[in-house]
């Protein structure tokens, strides 16, 4: 593949469930090595774009391209769904996505969650993966957590944890559902630190988030979404310097902390 070749595309996606449009016609292309963040109100379709992303989510029209090869679709509208499973493997396998809770199976250990998918999915060798396995928990700073079990730890490592288990199938790009939501504000700086460092590494990434600071410090673009379209998009110094819109305005100034 061509290095110019954006990692991911996608090109006027609709989705809609029933009668309720959540994207409108929403474009957005993710150049390999760059951060994007995807910021906006609840509802506005942030979440949605990422699972339609990595295929977790049926889109009704427009196109998603992984590495300048498009889905296959069969069927129309809400009847749409992807023609060929294997490749919808292919590119799950290549966007690893780190959900808002955690997701770790609580039967198992740490590290045996971060080898799990490598080894079941990918068919990789035991040896090879535990070695990469146990690299990552040392890279997200949790190698002492191996043996220990999610319910064990606190909310920011078993989100470290989900992370080194993402980094552990060597994706193309990491997705990121409000990866510290769900998280204490200093359990909050401990991820916030891992994801800086993953962008400072040059890492491929798409962030849906409400820490507008997270956003401003590590994204290549920021972009606002309003009610499921693209509102306004750029670099972080215009969008939170020199915001154009309106309703961006009213967004950051609601978001600013009191």
């Amino acid at each position: 593949m061509n290095t110019q070749t954006p990692v991911i595309q996608i090109n006027n996606l609709h989705k809609a469930y029933g009668a309720l449009e959540v994207l409108k016609g929403v474009s957005i292309t993710a150049e390999r090595g760059h951060v994007i963040s995807l910021i906006g109100s609840s509802g506005s379709g942030k979440s949605t774009l990422l699972r339609c992303c990595n295929l977790l989510e049926d889109s009704q029209q427009g196109e998603v391209i992984f590495k300048g090869e498009p889905v296959a679709w069969k069927g129309t509208g809400h009847g749409r769904r992807p023609a060929d499973a294997k490749q919808v493997l292919r590119i799950r396998t290549n966007l690893s996505m780190v959900f808002q809770q955690f997701n770790l199976w609580a039967h198992m250990s740490i590290l045996q969650n971060v080898m799990e998918a490598p080894l079941t999915v990918l068919g990789r060798d035991r040896a090879e993966v535990e070695k990469s396995a146990r690299a990552y928990l040392d890279k997200v700073g949790i190698g002492d957590k191996c043996d220990a079990y999610p319910a064990q730890l606190s909310g920011g490592q078993q989100q470290r944890a989900a992370i080194a288990r993402a980094l552990c199938m060597e994706p193309e790009a990491l997705l990121f559902d409000e990866p510290t939501s769900a998280l204490d504000p200093e359990l909050e700086q401990e991820v916030v630190k891992v994801i800086k460092d993953l962008a400072a590494e040059g890492r491929t990434m798409m962030i849906v988030t409400h820490d507008m600071k997270l956003a401003a410090d590590v994204s290549d673009t920021v972009v606002f979404l309003h009610q499921g379209l693209i509102e306004e998009q750029g670099t972080p110094e215009a969008v939170f310097g020199a915001p154009k819109s309106e309703r961006l305005r009213g967004f950051l100034s609601a978001t600013q902390p009191s």
